[in-house]
């Protein structure tokens, strides 16, 4: 084909362009003017009419078979030889022909049968041409219409496809599917499962222009006639069919391009097996690639969009909205299960409308008008390799259709997806030298315990994990290890979130005390006095104390969600007003029950009456910014962290064991060993859902690093002081990332209402100390005019004149904060008994149970005498963050594998055994009064 026909054929290619660009101009236009019903109608026949013209206009430029003088040419040139000299026997008329090549039959000289595959004379120069006006148009096309921005396929096209232009290329592939789908002329009914039984021919001889294979005698996928006469199951063949693509995909990451019926045979003879043929487009992708395939598949299945948007930001795909039930039901629409033509012509309408639906979310989010909405393209960045893989998709799909068959992806495709991410899961520290992240060591101490760490990891008792320590004020261990989930085999980082359950109450208390230490409540306080609709149904006499000392008679309190609808946890107000609504058991400060989750809805609710403020906005300001911890301690995330979440899963050995466990009398009647093995087997799937992980569930969400969490304990065990900067050697730094959840307008305070403002001069009861205060600017603004002193320590600047009452005394060991308050310097905490507050004890102690374990919103943990040296808070899994007063020691361990804290008690048994501090009883060698295993299993319960 000469230059003159290409010119030709472009001016073909730009006119038809131009006259469907008009086309849908119009009707864009005219649609202002019509009414919705007969608008449908409309854009149908547009569709039409113009699939019309694109399909003439392919079959006007279609290349009909070349003659045989031509194609001997082509064989001679190649191969040296001519036909007679190479076959006994050649077919003059071909068996196909394709827009690159057509296909005859023959014979090798030794008597095999082969196929001859033969390019066109110049027809890679047509392709290169066509290629290039194709990225013309498309490009014109983005930049008149910019939500139609399809350069990232073009590009990932007119890279691939000019490789089918050499056949020596396409051997080779041939030669590397047959390999790895482990093909073979021989039937094997005890295959394994993930092994796939399909033929591929072999290759026999190969140049830039000619491919000679084997010939293989099969039925064409549309000779419907043939295929019911020999007996072949067509839903099986499109099962086997799906499979083999699946393994290409996610097992050797290097499948075929062009899945269409043509590049398929069923073979004649029983079992019928599929025959793949043409590997001329064949896209090899990264290991990473694969993985992150494997990983949005399984997200799709499992409805888990955080997993979701986490494959999204590792292939590179990237949105310009948080729009995540949006992607979800684009990607899902991949894999739904296959329909018939008849149903898919249904399942396109419900498309559209779901389209229509996704775009008003859009308008409402964005605050678009009509034309802004339809001129925006939602996705920033696609990655080449996604082009390739959603056409072999949409291709297996027209196949299933075409055949009348239903593929139910989710289930053909599924092991194989797993299958890669198992594979690089189920290498634990004894095949993975990068199990442990390569942070450097800080101390002896951290060295052994990453031997213990690789011993629970080779055991099977450790998925992800991070462990952080401080020891007088320094970082002595900060390690990650393991991978961010079941299907997610990125290594932990120690900046990866996990969801830590309990241990959210601890953050949760600290920030009622934060507000206590400010003047905005008292503990003494009947939380009636603060919120108002609280004083309902015998609440009346309830305190602040009470919550936090779990003796509110509270201990149930939407314990019927679970049955109700587990999700309306999610909702904040919601839950707000069915806590103030509800009723107690019991006598408020009578029996200690633990309120495993009414906890935190009752201190969220005091928190934000209290303040006037978010809940978050208090997190931020009393925790979050002062400790330099942003971007890894949340209680409800915030969009764009997903790529750092862990995923939940369970130890079922462990958890196994509830069985065994009698009623506990310590716990609440809906909080009982049969409840929580009920609860365990949806607790994972709930608490990796994206709804419940961006809510605010102070008692049970919490997501934080180890070396956050460790920083908070470190700053509560010095009395709020905060700790030098975290340790350089661990990357990223803490408190880099840039991150700032965005809040709502602050809440009015309704225990404010009426009441004058506190002043400098006032004096307001706390309780067991006073304060001069004036808490108006410091609380307003938070953590400004902080003081940096040349010890390392930031210390938050205060307006007040006096630190505390003239008696008060600091606990022992408390040297640090009391030289800071020598220095007219305070804490987070102005109080210099806070640990007695925290604690329950001194004068505290008539605010909390005797012997109870709960101090005022911490776990407390006790000496041999019955004195009180620490305490924390753990979750339920395992996670756990507690200090040691005395010892000037504070820990954080997190983790995704969730137990009865197996993993968790050897580490700390080991941590409190090398820097010789007391080991609480709650990690502690086992009772003898009680069986091993039910005391074991018991005390992580409770928290």
């Amino acid at each position: 084909m000469g230059w003159g026909n290409i010119y030709r054929r472009r001016a073909k290619v730009f006119t038809l362009a131009l006259i469907i660009y008009i086309d849908y101009k119009a009707l864009q236009k005219r649609e202002k003017f019509i009414k919705k019903s007969k608008s449908d109608a409309l854009w149908k026949k547009a569709h039409e009419r113009n699939a019309k013209r694109v399909f003439n206009l392919m079959l006007q430029d279609s290349l009909p078979p070349r003659p045989l003088e031509e194609v001997c040419h082509t064989i001679e040139k190649e191969l040296g030889k001519s036909t007679k000299e190479l076959f006994l026997d050649f077919d003059e008329n071909p068996l196909a022909t394709a827009s690159i090549a057509q296909v005859h039959r023959a014979t090798l000289i030794d008597g095999q049968k082969v196929v001859v595959k033969v390019q066109h004379e110049d027809i890679k120069k047509i392709i290169l041409e066509d290629l290039k006006d194709a990225k013309s148009i498309v490009d014109w096309i983005a930049w008149a219409e910019p939500q139609y921005n399809f350069s990232p396929m073009i590009d990932e096209w007119c890279k691939e496809a000019p490789k089918e232009l050499d056949f020596n290329h396409e051997a080779e592939n041939t030669r590397t599917v047959s390999k790895n789908l482990g093909c073979t002329n021989k039937y094997d009914s005890n295959k394994p499962i993930n092994q796939v039984d399909v033929l591929i021919p072999e290759v026999i001889q190969s140049t830039e222009k000619v491919l000679i294979l084997e010939y293989m005698d099969g039925i064409r996928l549309n000779d419907f006639e043939s295929l019911e006469a020999c007996g072949a199951n067509k839903q099986k063949i499109v099962e086997e069919i799906t499979r083999a693509f699946a393994h290409q995909i996610y097992v050797d990451g290097f499948f075929n391009g062009d899945p269409h019926p043509g590049n398929f045979l069923v073979s004649k003879e029983p079992p019928h097996r599929p025959i793949l043929l043409d590997f001329g487009l064949t896209k090899r992708i990264s290991s990473s690639m694969k993985q992150s395939l494997a990983k949005m598949f399984l997200a799709t299945a499992e409805g888990d969009h955080v997993a979701l948007l986490s494959s999204f930001s590792e292939m590179g795909l990237k949105l310009r909205l948080d729009f995540p039930e949006q992607a979800m039901d684009f990607i899902s629409v991949f894999f739904r299960t296959s329909t018939s033509a008849s149903e898919a012509a249904e399942y396109a309408k419900s498309l559209g409308e779901q389209r229509a639906r996704n775009m008003k979310v859009l308008q409402e989010k964005m605050n678009l008008s009509q034309k802004e909405v339809k001129r925006f393209n939602p996705i920033d960045a696609f990655p080449g390799d996604m082009v390739i893989f959603s056409r072999v998709i949409g291709l297996l799909r027209g196949l299933s259709t075409t055949l009348d068959a239903r593929i139910v992806y989710h289930d053909i495709m599924r092991p194989f997806a797993e299958s890669v991410l198992q594979e690089k899961i189920a290498k634990g520290p004894s095949e993975n030298a990068q199990w442990i992240n390569d942070t450097p060591v800080h101390s002896d101490v951290e060295a052994k315990l990453r031997q213990i760490l690789v011993e629970l990891g080779n055991d099977d008792k450790i998925l992800g994990i991070q462990v952080c320590a401080y020891k007088d004020g320094e970082v002595i261990i900060d390690t990650a290890a393991g991978v961010l989930g079941r299907y997610d085999p990125r290594p932990v980082q120690p900046d990866s979130l996990f969801p830590v359950f309990s241990v959210t109450k601890g953050i949760t208390a600290g920030m009622l005390h934060w507000l206590v230490d400010k003047g905005k409540l008292n503990l003494n306080e009947n939380i009636a006095d603060i919120w108002p609709e609280f004083g309902t149904n015998g609440k009346n006499l309830i305190k602040v104390h009470h919550v936090l000392n779990h003796t509110s008679g509270l201990q149930n309190a939407l314990a019927n969600l679970r049955e109700e609808n587990p999700l309306l946890m999610a909702d904040w107000d919601e839950c707000l007003k069915r806590i103030a609504m509800s009723a107690p058991e019991t006598e408020p400060g009578q029996e200690q029950l633990y309120h495993y989750l009414s906890f935190g809805w009752l201190c969220g609710g005091i928190i934000e009456h209290a303040s006037g403020k978010k809940f978050q906005e208090i997190l931020e300001e009393a925790i979050v910014r002062p400790l330099n911890i942003g971007g890894e301690l949340y209680v409800g995330i915030p969009p764009g962290v997903e790529s750092r979440l862990a995923s939940l899963t369970v130890d079922k050995e462990d958890f196994s064991k509830l069985s065994k466990i009698a009623s506990r009398p310590e716990l609440p009647s809906t909080f009982q060993p049969e409840n929580i093995s009920q609860l365990v087997t949806v607790v994972p799937a709930l608490f990796n859902m994206l709804n419940v992980r961006r809510a605010i569930i102070p008692s049970a969400n919490g997501h934080c690093s180890a070396r956050a969490l460790a920083r908070y304990y470190a700053a509560l065990v010095d009395g709020g002081l905060v700790p030098p900067p975290h340790s350089s050697l661990s990357k990223p730094p803490l408190g880099t990332h840039p991150h700032t959840p965005k809040f709502p307008s602050e809440i009015t305070s309704k225990k404010q209402k009426g009441k004058k403002a506190v002043g400098s001069a006032s004096k307001k009861k706390g309780n067991g100390y006073e304060l001069k205060m004036n808490h108006s600017k410091d609380f307003k603004d938070g953590d400004n005019g902080r003081e940096s002193n040349d010890d390392g320590y930031t210390r938050l600047a205060n307006d007040n004149t006096g630190g505390g009452s003239s008696d008060a005394s600091p606990l022992k060991g408390f040297a640090a904060s009391e030289n800071s308050r020598q220095n007219n310097v305070v804490e987070i905490f102005n109080n210099p008994r806070i640990h007695d507050e925290f604690m329950g004890v001194g004068e505290y102690r008539n605010l909390v149970l005797p012997n109870g374990k709960f101090g005022l919103g911490f776990r407390r943990f006790s000496s041999s005498d019955g004195s009180f040296y620490g305490f924390g808070h753990s979750g339920l899994g395992g996670s756990t963050g507690f200090c040691d007063i005395k010892n000037r020691f504070a820990i954080a361990v997190t983790l995704n594998k969730m137990s009865f804290g197996t993993a968790t008690r050897r580490i700390i048994q080991f941590v409190c055994s090398e820097l010789n501090v007391p080991l609480p009883d709650e990690f502690s060698v086992l009772s003898e009064t009680v069986p091993d295993e039910e005391s074991s299993i018991f005390r992580p319960m409770i928290n």
